[in-house]
């Protein structure tokens, strides 16, 4: 896109304009019916601006490019001078020429005569995005926005923070001093960093009580937060007596490399609360102390889950020595979008629209066009990616910060997310993807996101083999950490990822954020729920297929095949070699015939798999309820929660079989196509090697392997479940 620029640099020399004998100067840039407009410079007839404007090509109205500068008046602004330019005259630069020079132009009175005094310093020309000039620039549709907001209309790069998962261990404490001397006290230690909080059961009564609990928590670089452990004595029911504390800075932790070893358990003070923000002199002059017995270390080796499973775009662990090469480039082009819908009747706009895009750590923002429901935005990015099986999301939304906005929310307008290995290798996909939002009062459709993405490869063979790999770093299957901590520890770091990012200038808000991230995704929902029950059905009508089909030939329905089938099995049963050759043949040649049928697009929100065009309005008014519940009763609000919470652990669980499911049908279908040419070239050469083979020597060898010793088995995963976890599934394409 062509854009026409317009750097006003400074003026000098400027004549009075006031009876007091000074001048509140600034430019006026007009282009047709846009304009632009310097900040004014109060009393100063040397003024030095440096403000660039671009004015789009598309939206050119006029031949006549007018710069002009007036004296800022209570009452009328004064007319100084100006400079005329015919945009046909205007050069072109094309990166990566030289920046045009800019040049001192004499000031013209309304006649056109050149003025005695005054002279301004400008730089006029055609240039493209490509321009150095293009992120700084004010752009013509928000020459209205005022200098403190036009900041929030900026395109920029954030970088989420790097993430750690703390482990600390409670072993042991001893010599505690309860306030109550006749009584052994009860009790529990809390942890607190930042804004998490974690506690241990109760330890058995008495003053060295043992307690042996793990606790994890997020950590976030830079180290500025502190570990605050509290040990407490429970002396009633909703009653809790400080028996000790201590404070320690998170940068004191060591931290830990894979399956190295934990390092060594310390012994801490417990000082009195009283004591605790006191100076360590202070502390020394306390002549006995109660003792806790910690293990604390910072865990390298793990990935922090900040995303929903099935959408990851990163599976790095925190450690950068562990992390292996990149294996190729991922390219995006956010071009435009059509028909969206106005979010602004009531104020009698229509949509000031920016997208963000989230792959690994990056996010993206691009500038927000303003008042338009066709938004152009041509703006491209890049991405190293390391693994194939991740995903790109990217949202749109309506900026509500254009002229402040206070506590205003950007509006969600839609999202859209793209599975790498759904992408053909070095293939650029041009694609309008629809844009869908689910709200308590339906189903919206907002128009139309068109993008361009690519996926480049740079290292083939390690592509290849990622696909026998683990999805997770070695630590996950060497050291698991329990289910239950893993949704507290991911919402609590995409807590961190949303006020880290919501603090940046420009924030990118935490609405954002919080959509890209799916921050709701395991709430309860009957809509899902349903969803992911029609799903399953759909993988069970396969079964009925084939059961039917076997119906069919045992009932001479069609005899030709009925024959065929008797002389198939009177074979298989003589000659038993031949039933896995035939079944690998059988596999190889149903995934030649499919790649005729291979998706042509990577797949979109689909509207119906997610049971959204057909959802009652009560279920989506229990969707949006919030949780715990805003019902009045009690008794209702816990059954309600009870039953929410319950369902949501079923819906899960049914999601991941259709998951399964989806993923087995997904090794023909030619979604993943590099898989499919995997397995059918693996089928290939077993339903050879199998021939050749003495079917005994086989099953032998198989038998054996299956049976194998434990010693002889490694706690990862094998290369056939890798590749399994690796396919694709539908999960992408579901609505949330």
């Amino acid at each position: 896109m062509h854009y026409l620029y317009v750097n006003v640099v400074k003026a000098r020399d400027l004549p009075v304009m006031d009876i007091t004998g000074s001048l509140d100067p600034y430019v006026e840039v007009k282009l047709g019916n846009y304009k632009g407009v310097t900040k004014h410079l109060e009393k100063n007839q040397h003024p030095v601006w440096k403000q660039i404007f671009a004015f789009s090509k598309e939206r050119l109205q006029s031949n006549l490019l007018e710069v002009t500068v007036k004296d800022k008046d209570i009452a009328k602004d004064d007319f100084v001078g100006r400079v005329l330019f015919d945009l046909t005259e205007v050069p072109l630069r094309v990166p990566p020429d030289s920046p045009l020079a800019p040049q001192w132009y004499r000031l013209e009175d309304k006649k056109g005569y050149k003025v005695n005094n005054g002279e301004i310093m400008l730089a006029v020309w055609m240039g493209t995005q490509a321009d150095e000039s293009f992120p700084e620039a004010w752009h013509s549709d928000a020459h209205n926005v005022s200098h403190s907001n036009l900041a929030n209309t900026r395109s920029k790069v954030y970088f989420s923070p790097k993430l750690y998962y703390l482990r600390l261990q409670v072993i042991e404490a001893q010599d505690l001093v309860p306030h109550d001397k006749g009584r052994a006290p009860e009790a529990v230690v809390r942890v607190q960093l930042g804004n998490q909080m974690r506690a241990t059961r109760t330890g058995p009564r008495g003053i060295n009580p043992i307690w042996n609990d793990e606790l994890m928590f997020v950590a976030a670089e830079p180290f500025e937060d502190f570990i605050i452990v509290t040990v407490e004595d429970r002396v009633g029911p909703n009653s809790m007596e400080i028996l000790g504390r201590e404070i320690i800075s998170v940068r004191s932790v060591p931290p830990r490399n894979e399956t190295s070893k934990l390092p060594d358990s310390r012994w801490h003070n417990l000082h009195r609360p009283s004591l605790v923000g006191e100076e360590e002199t202070e502390k020394k002059k306390e002549k006995f102390s109660s003792k806790i017995h910690l293990r604390m270390c910072l865990e390298a080796g793990y990935h922090v889950l900040d995303e929903s499973t099935p959408f990851s775009s990163d599976l790095q662990p925190s450690s950068k020595h562990l992390r292996k090469k990149n294996i190729g480039i991922l390219e995006l082009g956010i071009l435009s979008a059509r028909n969206l819908h106005p979010m602004k009747a009531k104020e009698g706009r229509t949509t000031d629209a920016y997208c963000v895009a989230k792959y690994g750590n990056k996010w993206v923002r691009t500038r927000t066009l303003l008042d338009t429901l066709s938004p152009r935005w041509n703006e491209q990015y890049t991405w190293e990616v390391y693994d194939p099986c991740t995903v790109i999301t990217v949202g749109v939304f309506d900026n509500w910060h254009i002229n402040g906005g206070g506590d205003a929310r950007d509006q969600r307008i839609g999202k859209v997310r793209i599975r790498l290995s759904t992408l053909e290798t070095d293939r650029v996909y041009t694609h309008y993807y629809p844009l869908l939002v689910l709200q308590p009062n339906g189903l919206k459709k907002n128009g139309e996101l068109h993008l361009a993405v690519r996926f480049t490869c740079t290292a083939w063979v390690n592509m290849v083999a990622q696909y026998g790999r683990p999805l997770l770093p070695k630590m996950h299957y060497v050291q698991p950490i329990p289910v239950r901590h893993i949704d507290w520890l991911r919402h609590q770091a995409m807590q961190i990822v949303a006020a880290r990012l919501s603090r940046a200038e420009p924030p990118l808000r935490r609405e954002a954020v919080e959509y890209m991230l799916d921050v709701d995704y395991h709430m309860w929902s009957l809509r899902r729920s349903k969803a992911n029950f029609f799903r399953i059905m759909s993988l069970l009508s396969g079964v009925t297929a084939v059961c039917k089909w076997l119906d069919d030939i045992c009932t001479w329905r069609n005899p030709v095949t009925t024959c065929l089938v008797h002389v198939l099995f009177l074979i298989l049963v003589c000659y038993p070699e031949l039933i896995l050759p035939t079944i690998f043949l059988y596999l190889f040649v149903i995934g030649i015939w499919n790649y005729r049928f291979r998706p042509r697009h990577p797949p979109h929100m689909d509207a119906r798999l997610s049971q959204a065009e057909t959802a009652h309005p009560d279920e989506l008014d229990e969707e949006f309820d919030t949780f715990p519940t805003s019902k009045p009763a009690d008794i209702v609000r816990m059954r309600y929660d009870r039953l929410r919470s319950v369902a949501g652990r079923v819906q899960t669980v049914v999601g991941d079989l259709a998951t399964q499911g989806e993923r087995a049908q997904a090794i023909l279908s030619w979604r993943d196509s590099r898989a499919t040419a995997i397995f059918i070239i693996f089928s290939l050469i077993w339903a050879v090697f199998i021939y050749v083979t003495p079917f005994q020597v086989v099953a032998i060898l198989v038998g054996l392997y299956m049976l194998r010793h434990p010693r002889f088995r490694s706690k990862m995963p094998s290369v056939p479940v890798n590749f399994f976890k690796r396919l694709p599934s539908k999960s992408d394409m579901m609505l949330y």
